[in-house]
């Protein structure tokens, strides 16, 4: 990863991924969450704010120290403990069937070994537990499928890795996860290609 990726991209993130459309979904996505969690790709900290307060503790995984930095007033103001437990979704230095929940906020999407992921939300994850998430990924409309394919290499080069074509359910149930809740939908101004959303909830059986 270049200078844009570590030093640049973590600080546009910031200011990107905060719009109004983002802090509509934030809450939904958190709404639930208990006891302890881990959140996938914290990032700067932005769910930080829509925290339940029924949860205890938050381990934070996230790979960009700058994105880490800004967090640090976030993390600072909240009432809720939170540390930072590593640097890689693929390889959770967490112990197993710990955690009430797993939070994935438009994450899944960039983490190279996304099955690895989460096969490792799975193994952390009490009987029961849950993975809140909402990703952008596959759209099933075909036009739109396949300028999202014309569209990744692009979009891997310019966004460090991020996919426009995951199939997110897919990964999610073959991982051995079961969706118990799942909207789609295409986000309201926002490009097809980069808009198509997969939001839900899925449980350890």
């Amino acid at each position: 990863m270049g200078f844009y990726g570590r030093q640049v991209l973590p600080r546009l993130l910031n200011k990107a991924m905060d719009t109004k459309v983002e802090r509509e979904i934030r809450p939904r996505v958190c709404a639930g969450l208990h006891g302890q969690v881990v959140e996938l790709g914290f990032g700067s900290g932005l769910n930080v704010a829509y925290y339940p307060s029924e949860i205890t503790k938050v381990s934070a995984v996230e790979p960009s120290d700058v994105a880490t930095h800004l967090a640090r007033v976030r993390i600072a103001a909240s009432p809720i403990p939170i540390e930072i437990a590593g640097v890689a979704g693929e390889r959770l230095d967490l112990p197993s069937g710990e955690f009430d929940a797993v939070l994935s906020t438009w994450t899944l999407c960039t983490i190279s070994d996304v099955d690895a992921a989460l096969g490792e939300t799975r193994r952390v994850l009490k009987p029961g537990g849950a993975l809140h998430f909402v990703e952008h990924g596959h759209a099933p409309d075909p036009d739109v499928a396949r300028w999202q394919a014309r569209l990744d290499p692009l979009q891997k080069r310019l966004m460090s890795g991020c996919h426009l074509t995951r199939p997110i359910d897919q990964l999610i149930e073959r991982a051995g996860l079961v969706i118990e809740r799942l909207d789609t939908y295409y986000v309201k101004g926002a490009a097809k290609p980069w808009g198509y959303t997969f939001e839900g909830r899925a449980r350890v059986a």
